[in-house]
């Protein structure tokens, strides 16, 4: 019997790896910025109780303050991208965990300033930003925080806040460690029974988008199953980790942990509420869905994994044509924009391109101010990949114009404004790629892969935002939190989902929360997926459009960072996100493709 499988880290071509060289030449040089920062922590400690000499003294604690958190960030970067390629490499296991305990040193360091701060009056340092050249640009940061201020507690309980840091991320991390490389996934098999296929995080989405509905149904229950079997440790985990947003929360007097989570980016709860309820309205589109699906698949039921099944024949797309489509989708962009993408995706090594053992779930961008980004993918030579290229590569150039345009204390933006950027860049690929290729298989095989992003973030994340609020409501009156309940409960929201079209297998679908170990540790995330493809259509109908500056305004908005708050930059680049206008909007624009696979298929 044959087997496919995934090759281990040292089989990839170096020139198909990422370039961690840009961050540090060495991992030695690693150990020596390590060491650098933690030998200039107790010199922090000189600027306490000195904020208040004046202006000047202000000044350099804030450029002070920059200058540790960039080689900070510098560090834990370097350790968390050498990890998530290969989370069997315990030298790069053990760096990461010195990473988080340094930002964890670092954050408890730097804790006494902002108390401080507000100790001196609003007044008072408004006074000096109008005074001080050095303080000019800092008036953002110093509005924000009188409006945090209610929320900020003493230097030492914001001291012991930052301690708790690093013992607090233990939940996520031991959850993601079983997730990623730790879980035995059986393999996924053919209908035949001749070839075999390994379950990976890298090849699964492959695997489930396989014309063969064995590999498919295999697939997706092995993965399913090897999350159930650690379904105990995985909701205990969750459990801690819902029960530290409620500490945090009550801590900083908050009275809910959505209320801490929306508050910092400036983001009314009533923006969450009113994604959920548009959600829930617009299921039955996803209904129709299902029912087209099923219709021409020619299955008695469908099933989860027929959702991603191809209705046409596969579309092979390389690496290289991918950038190429990618670059002459953006091209209303302009050449700058067009020529920095193209420069990072295939000379400046910016891209870890391939699947590999050990390599982590997902895909995602990162970097920091100094360097250049960095994106990690698994990319499988078809439209789902080319379009998660488009995605990463709209976060990174967010970051690039961010960093280059911003100082340190505003070059990183919030996740409310990054997916907009992610998704615009999706949109206006699609776009291109409908417009210039006539060939059914093709406008097909695109529109399935619209389909596809739109259920991730128009039906997972809303999904598992909902059963994220229930977790921790559950909490905060008190009760308990099992696997169980988690499993029924995830079960339940995507029943509602589903409606009668779709035939659920409970447990399978129910451990979905699981399968997301670096999301749901992150508190009230992945609503903002919603929001995000919701802002990005809106945006790309006015560049599409050829409206007067909409250009104009989306580079603005890309250059912002966190500069303006998210509402009040997407508000300037021609979306209002604090209204559930554009979320209907997106719905129509999912119908739309519904109706567009109808005519190419019924």
């Amino acid at each position: 019997m044959a087997t496919a499988t995934v090759p281990a880290r040292n089989e990839i071509p170096v020139e198909h790896t990422w370039d961690l060289a840009n961050i540090f030449p060495t991992p030695a040089d690693w150990e020596a910025k390590l060491a650098n920062v933690k030998a200039r922590l107790p010199e922090i400690r000189q600027y306490q109780g000195r904020l208040g000499e004046g202006p000047d003294a202000l000044a350099g604690w804030l450029e002070t303050y920059q200058d540790l958190m960039r080689d900070t960030h510098r560090v834990v970067m370097y350790a968390a991208l050498d990890y998530s390629t290969d989370t069997n490499n315990q030298a790069a296991a053990a760096r990461a965990a010195q990473g988080t305990s340094l930002a964890s040193a670092v954050q408890a360091a730097v804790s006494f300033a902002e108390p401080e701060m507000m100790g001196l009056g609003f007044a008072t340092l408004r006074a000096w930003l109008a005074d001080s050249p050095r303080l000019a640009i800092y008036a953002h940061y110093i509005d924000n925080l009188e409006r945090m201020s209610a929320h900020v507690r003493s230097a030492e309980v914001e001291e012991l806040l930052g301690q708790v840091e690093d013992p607090f991320r233990t939940a996520a991390n031991t959850h993601g460690i079983l997730t990623n490389s730790e879980i035995p996934f059986a393999p996924a098999t053919s209908e035949d029974g001749v070839e075999q296929f390994e379950v990976t995080h890298g090849s699964l989405g492959a695997l489930l988008s396989s014309p063969d509905r064995t590999v498919r149904r295999t697939a997706w229950e092995s993965y399913a199953d090897g999350h159930l079997a650690y379904k105990n440790t995985m909701a205990n985990a969750l459990a801690a980790g819902v029960k530290q947003d409620v500490f945090r929360a009550r801590a900083r007097r908050y009275d809910s942990s959505l209320e801490a989570a929306l508050t910092p980016p400036n983001i009314p709860t009533a923006v969450f509420h009113n994604l959920i309820a548009t959600f829930r309205k617009n299921l039955p589109t996803w209904h129709r869905y299902w029912r087209l699906r099923r219709k021409v698949l020619g299955v008695e039921t469908l099933h989860e994994y027929d959702i991603k099944a191809p209705l046409a024949s596969h579309i092979d797309v390389p690496y290289r044509q991918a950038v190429d489509w990618i670059c002459e989708g953006m091209a209303p962009l302009g050449e700058e924009y067009v020529s920095i993408l193209r420069r990072g995706a295939l000379d400046e090594r910016w891209v870890d391109i391939y699947p590999n053992k050990g390599k982590r779930l997902g895909a995602f961008s990162y970097g920091g101010p100094g360097t250049h980004p960095f994106i990690m993918m698994s990319y499988n030579d078809d439209v789902f990949s080319l379009s998660t290229l488009a995605h990463e590569l709209g976060h990174s150039l967010h970051s690039y114009f961010s960093w280059r345009t911003q100082p340190m204390i505003y070059g990183r933006y919030t996740l409310f404004a990054a997916e907009v950027a992610s998704n615009f860049n999706q949109a206006l690929v699609r776009d291109y790629l409908l417009r210039t290729n006539p060939d059914r298989d093709f406008q097909i095989a695109v529109i399935e892969e619209a389909m596809s992003n739109f259920h991730r973030y128009f039906f997972i994340m809303p999904t598992l935002a909902r059963f994220e609020l229930e977790l921790h409501e559950r909490v905060e009156r008190g009760q308990p939190l099992t696997s169980s309940a988690m499993i029924e409960l995830m079960a339940d929201l995507f029943a509602e989902g589903y409606g009668d079209d779709l035939v659920m297998d409970r447990e399978r679908t129910g451990i979905t929360w699981a399968e997301f170990s670096t999301h749901m540790y992150s508190n009230f995330y992945v609503y903002q997926y919603a929001t995000g493809i919701s802002g990005a259509n809106a945006l790309a109908a006015g560049v599409l459009a050829g409206a007067d500056g909409a250009v104009e305004r989306y580079l603005e908005f890309l250059h912002a960072g966190g500069a303006l708050y998210p509402l009040d930059a997407l508000q300037r680049a021609g979306v209002d996100l604090s209204a559930p206008e554009p979320v209907d909007a997106a719905f129509a624009v999912l119908a739309d493709y519904v109706t567009r696979l109808e005519g190419l298929l019924l």
